[in-house]
Parts: C-alpha cells; sequence; structure tokens
C-alpha cells in the first residue's frame, strides 16, 4: 500500500498539484477566519463587560492621575 496521502483521490499529478495547493489555502484561510473570530468575541465580551458597569464608574477619574507626571524635585537629576 502506498502512503502518498492523495485526499483528493486524483490520479493526475499536475492537477493534484493544484488540488493540494488550493486545498492548503483554503485551509488556512480557515485558520485566520477563526483567530479572528476569537479576536472579535474577545473584544465584545470587554465591550460587554463594560456595558455592565453603572455609569458613575465611567464618569470618575482616573485612580493614578498622575502616573504619567514625573515631579520635579530639587536634587534630584535623571541620567
Amino acid at each position: 500500500m502506498t502512503d502518498n496521502n492523495d485526499y483528493l483521490r486524483t490520479g493526475d499529478p499536475k492537477f493534484r498539484l493544484s488540488a493540494d495547493i488550493t486545498m492548503l489555502m483554503l485551509k488556512g484561510a480557515a485558520y485566520a477566519a477563526v483567530f479572528c473570530l476569537a479576536l472579535w468575541f474577545c473584544i465584545w465580551a470587554l465591550y460587554a463587560i463594560g456595558l455592565l458597569l453603572p455609569e458613575e464608574s465611567r464618569d470618575t477619574e482616573d485612580p493614578t492621575p498622575f502616573s504619567y507626571v514625573i515631579p520635579a524635585e530639587t536634587g534630584t537629576q535623571l541620567l
């Protein structure tokens, strides 16, 4: 028994080459579609969780308003 992985059961080698390439491209497109759908679902889940938060939590200030500001202290030099 030969193990040539002829999934499409074709005998013509030229047709088999184009058929295998087409099947590999479709398989790659399916993987890309699954990845994009999973990414979309994760973003949608975060959005849905954000909608469950109360309105007051969306209007408050950031908990660390000075996290991006470097305080200017005397005697401290940045290298």
